[in-house]
């Protein structure tokens, strides 16, 4: 009698192929997941996107600098520092952006406003009380009180000035930065 050879492979029964109903809910979950998983970056790219157009620039707008109480009306310069709203993901801070001169004349109840960047290449200037002029350190460009450039002077225009107005005891400036080394005066940004 003759064994059967034990190198033959016993077929069991074949395994069933999946049914359509757990088919489908297999690949609706690996849709949902790859929807998922894709969702996060495309919607990381479209905040960096269009996140300029969710800032609000703070150039054109007034800023409070002082108060009126700080700015006597001498006719003599005084330097404040330009405070703003820095927002930055998460974190709101403020920060400061910039300096100004401002001064009153005597019986005037209007300010007048000057950037402390020199326009010659963005040195801050200093005020010399002695000689009631503005000087520059780093290259000696010298203006009257009034931002008028003083000749000779590497300068090429006179200090900047920028409108402000007081309202409500608080002095208020429009705020904005200068392009240097030109001879006009174009803000940027």
């Amino acid at each position: 009698m003759s064994k059967p050879s034990q190198s033959s492979t016993r077929s069991g029964p074949a395994a069933a192929p999946p049914t359509p109903r757990r088919r489908f809910l297999t690949q609706a979950g690996a849709l949902v997941f790859g929807g998922i998983v894709c969702l996060v970056p495309t919607l990381s790219g479209l905040a960096v996107l269009l996140d300029p157009l969710r800032r609000r620039s703070k150039a054109g707008k007034f800023i409070r600098v002082a108060t009126l109480d700080s700015l006597p009306d001498d006719g003599l310069p005084r330097q404040f520092p330009v405070i703003a709203e820095h927002v930055d993901a998460w974190n709101r801070s403020l920060e400061p952006i910039g300096a100004v001169y401002l001064r009153r004349n005597p019986g005037e109840l209007r300010a007048h406003c000057l950037t402390a960047t020199c326009p010659h290449l963005g040195c801050f200037v200093n005020y010399d009380d002695e000689s009631n002029t503005f000087k520059c350190p780093c290259h000696n460009s010298m203006f009257q009180v009034d931002g008028e450039m003083i000749e000779p002077s590497p300068s090429p225009r006179a200090m900047d000035t920028l409108e402000c107005k007081i309202e409500n005891e608080e002095v208020l400036v429009r705020f904005q930065n200068f392009y240097t080394g030109k001879t006009d005066k174009v803000a940027k940004g």
